[in-house]
């Protein structure tokens, strides 16, 4: 058994098979919906969560944070089974107090057992952004921690890699992010009837507006460009989407044409991401020069 263990949360949209293949440690994030609570990914998968979000279509799904308690019992039980080296990839920081609430447990957990200072090494970093943005890297962290490589090896890795990470990411309806706040509600709405389809730049913690495309069949093709304008030339590139597979294809489809070669890997976005986005969007997660 590798005594690295890497450990992220569920808005990386990792799959159930990455983590069962590389032993990553995926932390639920607790969401409400229907005056209901459930735990992401243990409750219902993606199709589940698509399904309760149409069941409750006058609601908005809200997501809590994950607590410095959850996190401490997180460390205690990753050392009483073996591993020394710890990584926790997180949530975007600002925009959810989940990876400050990591790094307080990893302090408090040193302060409770100063023994263990010097025999084991927590390291916590920020994703800076979402989904497959740092979804990719966990898994890439975790296949070298299979490897045998140290804690110092992988975080330096993905310290190097996290600055040139981005995602541009299509919304095809307003309706969530209206409701949630991240746009006003008056712009989405009138967003919807004129039929604008927003695509949102991430990186370096921030959302930011990247262009609006007027229309389903350019919002994909506006998201394509906007990819082949900032990639760095020939690295490998990673898809994401939502509940309808249709639009998932046809974007594989126009970055493989645009691009020349396909992509590394797919990421279909669950409980976390969707709750602002909404079940309908697409997305490109890749490096920047």
């Amino acid at each position: 058994m590798s005594k690295l263990k890497i450990i992220t949360d569920s808005a990386s949209d990792i799959t159930f098979a990455e983590e069962a293949a590389y032993a990553i440690r995926v932390i639920p994030f607790p969401i409400a919906l229907g005056g209901k609570s459930y735990l992401s990914r243990v409750d219902f998968d993606n199709q589940g969560f698509y399904a309760l979000m149409n069941q409750y279509p006058d609601d908005l799904p809200t997501t809590s944070q994950v607590t410095p308690f959850q996190f401490q019992e997180i460390i205690e039980e990753e050392v009483e089974q073996g591993h020394s080296e710890l990584i926790f990839l997180l949530i975007n920081s600002q925009g959810s107090a989940t990876y400050s609430n990591a790094v307080l447990a990893r302090d408090t957990y040193f302060d409770e057992h100063p023994e263990q200072v010097g025999q084991v090494k927590i390291s916590v970093l920020d994703s800076r952004g979402y989904s497959s943005l740092y979804g990719y890297l966990v898994v890439e962290a975790a296949k070298m921690a299979q490897a045998g490589e140290s804690l110092e090896t992988v975080e330096a890795y993905l310290s190097q890699a996290l600055e040139k990470r981005m995602i541009y990411f299509g919304i095809y309806s307003l309706k969530y992010a209206g409701k949630s706040g991240r746009i006003p509600s008056a712009a989405a709405f009138l967003g919807d009837k004129l039929g604008l389809k927003p695509v949102m730049k991430i990186f370096d913690h921030e959302i930011t507006t990247a262009a609006k495309a007027r229309g389903e069949q350019r919002l994909i093709s506006s998201l394509v460009e906007l990819v082949a304008r900032d990639i760095a030339p020939g690295t490998p590139y990673q898809l994401i989407y939502g509940s309808v597979v249709e639009d998932l294809e046809k974007l594989r489809l126009a970055m493989t044409q645009k691009l020349g070669y396909g992509p590394t890997g797919v990421y279909q976005i669950g409980a976390a991401i969707a709750a602002n986005a909404g079940p309908r969007a697409v997305g490109v997660s890749f490096d920047i020069p």
